[in-house]
């Protein structure tokens, strides 16, 4: 995953708990190229698994339970950036976006492709 490759660290990957910190950072730089590619791709790194986890597994058919497990997966994602790879850093607002795109996945596609694969939801 390239979330866990190594990258040259330069000095800028510094931990963020502090929610809509980096949001803010993107949002407020004159390049909106980079806040899209950031913003954007974070929304979109995860968006699948809110496409393919409710067909596989028909218990993550809500949104709720695929924002909860999905974000899980994410925030471990994100703590092994922190603590593993070299200049990559924890950050709260990535974890939010992903998730954020899982549901919105879900509810454009998955919802709809879960139904046509497995039927209805019981």
């Amino acid at each position: 995953m390239i979330t866990l490759t190594p990258i040259e660290d330069h000095g800028q990957a510094v931990g963020n708990t502090d929610a809509g910190h980096s949001l803010r950072f993107y949002l407020d730089q004159p390049d909106i190229k980079e806040a899209i590619r950031q913003l954007g791709g974070n929304l979109v790194l995860f968006a699948p698994l809110g496409i393919l986890l409710p067909v596989v597994f028909s218990r993550l058919r809500g949104p709720l339970r695929l924002a909860l497990v999905c974000g899980l997966i994410s925030f471990m994602v994100e703590l092994t950036q922190g603590f593993a790879v070299q200049g990559r850093a924890f950050d709260i607002d990535d974890v939010i976006l992903n998730t954020a795109g899982v549901v919105l996945a879900y509810l454009l596609v998955g919802r709809k492709l879960a139904n046509l694969i497995r039927g209805p939801k019981k």
